[in-house]
């Protein structure tokens, strides 16, 4: 493989938008995860349920109103990957680096996630 890779980069999650978030979750189960976290983020509209995978985590999105960035991302793409979340010790200074090198960002200003301060579902 050609390039250099940053060793750096330490996966956190992978999130992945679904349609059928009770199948996905009965599928995930199938495939042998377990313990799944269920997650409502109404500031997100989404609903998730996340799963613990070696250090990081896989996690199941589901839109919760039909207008929603995620309800419309759905209807473009199907049930797929969303997003690759990686590891970092200052975000807002992640974030900045990131935009100066051109990179695309959907939020310029940091935004707390599932394991954040969101309502966990029991």
């Amino acid at each position: 493989m050609s390039g250099s890779f940053d060793s750096r980069l330490e996966l956190h999650h992978v999130g992945i938008v679904v349609s059928d978030l009770d199948a996905a979750l009965a599928a995930y189960e199938r495939l042998g995860f377990s313990g799944g976290e269920r997650w409502l983020m109404p500031q997100q509209q989404i609903e998730a349920v996340t799963f613990a995978s070696g250090a990081g985590w896989v996690e199941l999105i589901t839109p919760t109103e039909l207008d929603s960035p995620i309800a419309r991302f759905l209807a473009k793409r199907g049930d797929t990957m969303h997003h690759v979340a990686f590891r970092t010790s200052d975000l807002d200074d992640e974030l900045e680096r990131l935009k100066t090198q051109g990179v695309r960002l959907i939020d310029e200003t940091p935004r707390t996630g599932t394991h954040g301060c969101w309502k966990k579902i029991s």
